[in-house]
């Protein structure tokens, strides 16, 4: 199960973190991102992308500017893992049109919608990325609607 998935550039900050597990409090979770952070910013690019860290293991990925990070149990597949954040940076691809580090800084809502539609309790709940897209469109589709409804009445209200 994943326990954690995150996003952090380059640099280090942070741009998107959802955590699956209650069993570490918020200050843990605070050391653990750090800790993580270190070990994979300053860990050689020619070595394997997981790292056994205390009782889970550190499964990462870097696309262009940003590393895809999860925290799994020790006797999860980590190519499994790797093809979940893969999977989920296709879907954020196709969304954005080749997504980057400020796609995910401006719209971090629509990020974490996707991930929601992808992740359920840290375990994949849907494969498929037509069915995924869909979902998000119609999300949108109610998010405008909704749009138009309130300005509708407030400027009805105005005369």
């Amino acid at each position: 199960m994943i326990q954690c998935l995150f996003l952090i550039s380059r640099h280090g900050k942070t741009r998107l973190m959802k955590w699956y597990s209650s069993a570490l409090s918020t200050k843990e979770k605070v050391k653990f991102i750090k800790e993580i952070n270190a070990m994979v910013l300053t860990r050689n690019h020619k070595l394997c992308n997981f790292i056994e860290y205390n009782e889970y293991k550190i499964v990462y990925k870097r696309y262009a500017s940003l590393y895809f990070i999860c925290i799994v149990n020790k006797e999860d597949n980590e190519l499994f893992t790797l093809e979940i954040i893969h999977h989920f940076v296709e879907v954020l691809d196709k969304y954005f049109g080749n997504v980057c580090e400020l796609d995910l800084i401006f719209n971090f809502h629509k990020a974490y919608y996707i991930l929601d539609e992808i992740l359920l309790a840290g375990q994949i709940q849907e494969s498929s990325k037509k069915s995924i897209l869909k979902a998000i469109s119609g999300q949108e589709a109610l998010m405008d609607e909704s749009a138009e409804d309130t300005n509708s009445s407030s400027s009805g209200s105005k005369k």
